[in-house]
């Protein structure tokens, strides 16, 4: 719980980056609608307005490309998000302007899934008979149609029949599918954090509280640690902590939950937590104000105890009072030479590091500074060279060999393979371990061989570029003379073979 703020930064930063590549100019529409799709993937559990936003957004993209099945492929994730977030009448809406026979055959499990979250929502809130028995018949057939569509091995089959079990109160059958779920999925994800929960909910009806317990904390921890902003743990959590006792705890527990449900804007998480944070902070209130009644009564005794240490402290200090004094004036004495020193020692380390940074930017200075003056040299010579070339042949009245020369894109290619030649040798003179260390930021299967070692290839050339600072993948484009899709293309290629994708680029701008 202390750490959410680091673990909600990482997301931030995901979404981030992938909004930097959205604002592109270069990007086409259907990247722009595939890379919005990621985005509304990592908003999805963490805020529903600006998930909603996005998907919003997706739709127009989708009508500009003119792809149908783009539209109801976004119209569904729309109606997705608000059955998700409770709003069940406002997500069937949604899906009764699609028709099913004209959804392609990927987009049916989703659509079959969502009428089916949303009649078992509207069924379980609706207090009128008659309409709950109608609700409660809809879910069913679309429970029915989704389960025949898909892989008995999957987990969205797998919770339905795990669900049917402890709607049976089958819980010995019902625990064998979860741990059958729980195998297939990694700590730290949204499915881990549901299963888990759900797993706590079999414990529940069995009345096992410590194993309850056990696996809403495990929920719990998944949920900030995949920065689930719309979740349901800790609010158990704190409620079977308040029955035990401990107010403390359970306060905590549900502060946490309702600062979430406010970031992420779930009107149904409102609700569930609402009746457990009044009773909760009720019995809080009634804890602190027992716990101020305790504290003035020891308040009152440690009053009388402090005159009777005061008196007896003014006699002891007069006793002691010379002798303090001359212990005083060679403690100061210490004190002054122990600051010298801590100050000698604090500017002989600055002035280590000043040098150090001195040394590293001369080097770098140098080594920059000699190989432009080298290639402005070189530049000069090639078009006093091509300018004496020009007018010979003029002045020889060989225009048609002249125009003929210019048509070539010899000059260029050769100019360009120098450019590479002078760059790489350059970088790698200033960061002769750059390949070493890049390499050791991917797979074993995946890292990148080079024939010459004083020669980058194209991959690395994009990497060294960042290394220096340049990031853009536009600016990346002009200076090495590639589309801004080519260079896309290269930069994740190569992020997809990289050990840890999300912070690969970071990391290799701290190559040294």
């Amino acid at each position: 719980m202390s750490r959410r703020d680091f673990y909600d930064d990482s997301k931030i930063l995901r979404i981030k980056n992938l909004e930097d590549l959205l604002n592109e100019e270069t990007l086409s529409l259907e990247n722009k609608y595939f890379l919005t799709n990621k985005i509304i993937g990592e908003y999805e559990k963490y805020s529903f307005d600006r998930a909603l936003d996005y998907i919003e957004k997706n739709i127009s993209v989708a009508q500009n490309i003119g792809d149908i099945n783009f539209e109801k492929e976004s119209r569904l994730k729309l109606a997705k998000l608000l059955v998700t977030s409770g709003r069940y009448k406002e997500a069937i809406d949604v899906l009764n302007t699609i028709r099913r026979p004209e959804l392609p055959e990927k987009l049916l499990n989703l659509y079959y899934f969502i009428f089916k979250e949303g009649y078992s929502g509207l069924s379980f809130y609706t207090s009128v008979k008659r309409i709950k028995t109608n609700y409660s018949q809809l879910y069913t057939i679309y429970q029915d149609s989704l389960l025949q569509r898909l892989d008995p091995n999957s987990d969205e089959s797998l919770a339905l029949v795990e669900k049917g079990f402890r709607d049976q109160r089958d819980i010995e059958r019902a625990l064998k599918v979860n741990s059958q779920r729980l195998n297939k999925v990694k700590p730290s994800t949204p499915k881990y954090s549901l299963i888990t929960f759900e797993r706590s909910l079999l414990f529940e009806l069995i009345g096992d509280i410590e194993k309850q317990k056990k696996f809403l904390i495990l929920s719990a921890i998944s949920d900030i640690k995949a920065s689930v902003k719309d979740n349901a743990s800790l609010t158990v959590l704190a409620m079977i902590y308040f029955r035990e006792g401990d107010i403390e705890r359970a306060h905590k527990y549900i502060d946490f939950s309702v600062e979430d449900a406010e970031l992420f804007n779930s009107k149904l998480r409102f609700v569930n937590i609402s009746n457990t944070l009044s009773v909760i902070s009720k019995a809080y209130e009634e804890k602190s104000l027992e716990q101020q009644k305790e504290l003035k009564k020891m308040l009152i005794f440690i009053s009388v105890l402090a005159l009777f240490l005061v008196i007896t402290i003014v006699y002891i200090y007069r006793q002691i009072k010379r002798l303090s004094s001359a212990r005083k004036s060679l403690k100061d004495a210490n004190n002054q030479l122990q600051n010298l020193n801590k100050k000698l020692q604090l500017t002989n380390a600055d002035l280590n590091r000043l040098y150090n940074e001195l040394s590293d930017s001369d080097r770098i200075k140098e080594q920059y500074i000699g190989t432009f003056l080298n290639l402005y040299s070189d530049y000069i010579n090639k078009l006093d060279t091509y300018r004496k070339m020009v007018r010979k042949y003029i002045v020889s009245n060989k225009t048609k060999s002249l125009l003929e020369l210019t048509k070539s894109k010899q000059l260029i290619d050769n100019e360009l393979n120098i450019f590479y030649e002078n760059f790489d040798k350059s970088f790698l003179h200033i960061y002769p371990n750059f390949v070493e260390q890049f390499n050791n930021l991917l797979k074993e299967d995946k890292r990148i061989t080079i024939k010459d070692s004083n020669c980058l290839n194209t991959e690395l050339r994009i990497f060294a570029l960042i290394r220096l600072g340049i990031s853009s993948s536009s600016k990346i484009s002009k200076i090495l003379r590639y589309s801004v899709n080519t260079i896309y293309n290269y930069r994740v290629k190569v992020k997809n073979n990289a050990l840890n994708r999300n912070d690969f680029e970071d990391m290799v701008k701290k190559i040294s």
